[in-house]
């Protein structure tokens, strides 16, 4: 008997808008990692109001939680616990031939850097 692992695998979607923009032109891909948790300032897919969402997790403590647009005019989303969940992470963008990695369990997406090193 086989376990279905599917639902770890990574996927790609397209970004259909410009709430993103520039870090995620419209028609760019990302590639998704499913998963419920990740560090503020990752990129995320959540649903919460009854929607999917493709914005910036920020939280700052418990009560303080919003999905963000990067371009503005596009209003915040507040979060209130139990009322949202986190889908998944962004762990690539595919602009063209053009890819860039993220770190989704990291603050803001910026490994540590390197101590002691020369």
């Amino acid at each position: 008997m086989s376990e279905d692992c599917s639902y770890n695998e990574l996927y790609p979607l397209q970004v259909l808008d410009d709430s993103m923009e520039p870090e995620f032109p419209e028609k760019c891909v990302i590639v998704i990692e499913p998963s419920e948790v990740c560090a503020t300032g990752a990129f995320v897919v959540a649903e919460a109001q009854g929607e999917r969402w493709f914005r910036q997790y920020i939280s700052e403590g418990e009560s303080a939680k919003r999905l963000v647009a990067l371009k503005s005019g596009y209003p915040d989303i507040p979060l209130k616990d139990g009322e949202f969940k986190i889908i998944g992470v962004i762990v690539q963008r595919n602009v063209g031939r053009k890819v860039k990695h993220y770190h989704p369990y990291i603050p803001n997406g910026i490994p540590p850097k390197p101590v002691g090193l020369a």
